[in-house]
């Protein structure tokens, strides 16, 4: 076993240790300073397999009071013997798993893949899994996914190497991002993640840096308050629940990033992108390197709660951690799937980031409810293009837990459904030109029976405003010509002394 190998089962057998200890913050520091690769071992048979453990986790499991960990099993076996060797144990002829996955180890230094055919296999079998390649046996084409038949990279291309796969995959995801492989980042890109505000009353607010991924941040600040103020039960008053500590806005991003992707996933897979630190490999081909799609690695996962775990350990990558809007953004497309992306868009060659780096609606429309379709109106429309043909445009196809006002609606460019006017929780993502911020109404009941109040009052949150204390807005029942008349009918809005924005 090679030097580093034998660091990986390390790593991985802490893990598993604090795993059954139910120390998650341990896990997440740790993951923090020593990040999983491709490499690690996230299957507990898999890592029993390797430490040749299986005769002695069957003896332990026959105890009384079974040790839960490897470790714990590994150090009783060791002070029973007195340190004594022993004789070497061969149990099974498999392959080592470390020299089965798709990483920087699998590689030599000039970049050609070593063992090709053992990096086809898959590194686990059970959920969590990372993401890996798989080879068709009957034209040998290499095929990213999560299982064979369930390809995340559903474009399948022959290649000599794993380096081109990989090039392909991030080749992909720019041309679904930006529209060309050539494109980059922006720097407003690179530096966002989901810091929230210190500022007494908008502790549950994310601070947006600057001006570009402001349809992301709103999104995840939307769906962060729907955890906060309608999952989190609670009897304190509303300021006590915005004035929110550390710990539960922490938590409460990791649920609504988890939900953001199981709905991409449509609710069967979801697959996290995780920041390694280094770069796994150099690309090739028509590409410009930004140094950030090279440093990823993939988990996917089956199950909500799966997914939520993963979140929860890695959650500091998207809250403080460089890149975490990107980090976001690439789950959600792996999540959906780029083809599947590219099918839910009016027009295929559409892109997720449009000028001036800002989110387009199909970005927006994937984050809040699952799918990327290009338009706001509910279901789909067909127009006539003559001769008996037509063009189907799609839209929200039904209500979502978030909704979306528009000032484009205002304007006339566009129509919004009562798919989104009307969401499941009163949280409305608005988008005023070109710029996301976010509205809400604490009380629930505004979502079951919005014509049941006369009057109510709205908080608005714009992480980009630098806002130094909350801003109520109160909704009465006369006429306005605002984003709200667009919602509430013959309504009138008065900002409370705050000069009005929207």
């Amino acid at each position: 076993m090679m030097g580093k190998d034998v660091e990986e089962v390390s790593a991985s057998l802490v893990r598993e240790y604090l795993s059954r200890k139910g120390l998650k913050k341990t896990i997440a520091c740790m993951d923090e300073e020593l990040p999983r690769t491709n490499s690690s071992i996230n299957n507990r048979s898999d890592l029993r397999r390797i430490l040749h453990l299986e005769g002695l986790y069957k003896k332990n499991k026959a105890e009384e009071h079974p040790l839960k960990s490897m470790l714990e099993i590994i150090v009783k076996d060791r002070m029973s013997e007195g340190g004594k060797p022993k004789g070497c144990r061969h149990g099974d002829n498999q392959a080592h798993p470390l020299e089965q996955t798709i990483s920087s180890s699998s590689m030599d230094m000039t970049g050609n893949v070593k063992r090709e055919e053992d990096c086809m296999e898959n590194l686990l079998g059970d959920s969590p899994r990372y993401l890996f390649i798989y080879k068709n046996p009957v034209d040998s084409s290499l095929t990213f996914g999560a299982g064979p038949g369930e390809a995340i990279f559903d474009r399948v291309k022959k290649c000599s190497d794993m380096i081109s796969v990989l090039s392909c995959l991030i080749q992909a995801l720019k041309e679904i991002i930006f529209g060309s492989p050539m494109a980059c980042f922006t720097e407003e890109w690179k530096q966002q993640n989901f810091t929230f505000s210190d500022t007494p009353g908008l502790k549950y607010g994310i601070v947006q840096k600057k001006g570009g991924p402001c349809g992301v941040l709103a999104a995840v600040q939307a769906c962060a308050i729907q955890k906060l103020l309608f999952e989190e039960s609670s009897n304190d008053s509303l300021d006590e629940r915005l004035e929110v500590s550390n710990i539960l806005r922490t938590k409460c991003l990791s649920r609504a990033l988890a939900d953001i992707l199981w709905r991409a996933g449509n609710m069967k897979r979801a697959t996290v992108a995780i920041n390694t630190g280094r770069s796994l490999f150099t690309p090739i081909g028509r590409y410009k390197s930004d140094g950030i799609l090279e440093m990823i690695t993939y988990v996917t996962m089956e199950t909500l709660d799966d997914l939520t775990s993963v979140l929860e350990q890695h959650i500091r990558q998207f809250e403080s951690g460089p890149f975490g809007c990107i980090l976001l953004t690439v789950s959600a497309i792996l999540s959906r799937t780029i083809a599947t992306i590219q099918s839910d868009m009016d027009v295929p060659t559409s892109t997720l980031i449009g000028a001036h780096g800002y989110c387009t609606q199909e970005l927006v429309n994937l984050l809040l409810c699952g799918q990327a379709v290009s338009n706001v109106f509910d279901d789909e429309m067909k127009l006539d293009s003559g001769n008996g043909n037509f063009t189907l445009l799609k839209g929200i196809k039904a209500h979502c837990n978030i909704g979306l006002l528009s000032l484009f609606e205002h304007y006339d460019i566009c129509k919004v459904g009562s798919h989104l006017k009307t969401p499941k929780f009163p949280i409305w993502v608005v988008c005023s030109e070109s710029h996301f911020s976010v509205l809400f109404c604490p009380s629930e009941d505004l979502a079951t029976d919005h014509c049941r109040e006369e009057e109510f009052d709205l908080y608005y949150y714009d992480g980009l405003a630098n806002q130094q204390e909350p801003i109520r807005l109160t909704v009465c029942d006369h006429i306005n010509a605002s984003n709200m008349s667009y919602r509430w009918q013959n309504a009138v809005v008065s900002w409370n002394n705050t000069d009005p924005i929207l």
